[in-house]
């Protein structure tokens, strides 16, 4: 059985600035802001949809495989 490949947001946390746009446009609430300070995904409930890394002003969050 071939292993698939799978993708997940994952947020550039040092240069984070908490803005939210990430969190309104993710369609599963995989994303929540952390202490008022940066964003942060929820691994299991993310599925690499891209909309946040579209969404966010800063560009700081990419999509990256991740193996299942």
């Amino acid at each position: 059985m071939a292993v698939k490949n799978k993708r997940r947001a994952v947020v550039d946390e040092s240069s984070c600035v908490a803005c939210g746009c990430c969190m309104r446009v993710c369609p599963l609430s995989a994303i929540q802001i952390w202490r008022g300070i940066r964003a942060q995904v929820d691994a299991e409930r993310c599925v690499g949809c891209g909309r946040c890394a579209k969404e966010c002003p800063a560009s700081v969050i990419e999509l990256q495989e991740v193996r299942s």
